[in-house]
């Protein structure tokens, strides 16, 4: 562990100055915490807000970023006024990300910050994402992917660190919860957050509430609380909730939770593609 500290904070201490991009998760929290003890009043943490961001954690990233101690900046990034991103192909991640990184680009040019960094992670290179194709186009560093990090490694760091998020659950944005080929809009991933926000109140912390083809909804929670789900009293009240919010129909997926399950029907080309 201290020599994975070591290794963390001096990398960071080499950057000079750095923005990183904040969202109050597990892996920014931690980068954003060794940016403020390798370089003081040198680090700046910027939270994107956007449509995108889940209900909660902008106040959320507020109160990390005053436990850490470090300067923080709110910036809109308005990537849903996008056409490209609405129309949410396999590559709307890197729209969205480009969006986010010329944003991050500008407060740093503004503050004379040296570095843009993210919170991306030894263990992201094995999955679909396109959005670290943006980050190489910007120059974006990733001093967890490059110390090799792992997520468990990142969330052992933050529990020495005594940083509250440390078992925080994975929240990627909105919208990945929207299947490819539908629109990603306000409106839906408005749906979508309170439809989670809803089952996380029922006691389904790890929830996903996937968006797919005529307003259908399906719900994703690991598989050993299916059974619970199931029980009448949940499972009506969640159709009673997520109908009232707009979906149509109302679907549990029996393989259980799993990031990144919208990439199954992805062709091989297109998962390759996104390490190019």
């Amino acid at each position: 562990m201290h020599r994975a500290l070591d290794s963390l904070l001096e990398q960071m201490a080499g950057f000079g100055s750095c923005a990183v991009g904040f969202s109050g998760g597990v892996d920014s929290t931690v980068v954003a915490q060794a940016a403020r003890i390798a370089l003081s009043d040198g680090a700046v943490a910027v939270t994107a807000v956007s449509p995108s961001l889940a209900a909660g954690q902008l106040q959320e990233a507020r109160r990390l970023a005053s436990l850490i101690g470090i300067r923080h900046i709110e910036v809109a990034t308005e990537e849903v006024s996008d056409p490209r991103y609405i129309r949410n192909d396999p590559q709307r991640c890197f729209f969205c990300k480009d969006t986010l990184y010329r944003h991050l680009r500008a407060v740093a040019d503004r503050l004379q910050l040296r570095v843009l960094a993210d919170g991306a992670n030894a263990d992201d290179a094995g999955d679909y994402r396109p959005g670290r194709k943006a980050a190489r186009q910007h120059h974006v560093r990733s001093p967890l992917a490059e110390c090799h990090l792992t997520k468990d490694d990142v969330r052992e760091i933050a529990r020495h660190w005594n940083l509250p998020v440390w078992d925080k659950p994975a929240s990627p944005c909105l919208s990945s919860r929207i299947a490819y080929g539908q629109a990603v809009t306000p409106e839906r991933l408005a749906m979508v957050d309170q439809a989670e926000q809803f089952l996380r109140g029922l006691g389904f912390a790890e929830v996903r509430v996937r968006f797919h083809q005529d307003q259908l909804a399906r719900l994703e929670v690991p598989a050993e609380l299916l059974p619970r789900l199931c029980q009448p009293d949940h499972r009506e009240a969640v159709v009673e909730k997520l109908k009232s919010l707009g979906f149509r129909f109302v679907s549990i997926d029996l393989e259980g939770f799993r990031s990144g399950s919208l990439n199954q029907i992805l062709p091989l080309d297109v998962l390759s593609g996104s390490q190019a």
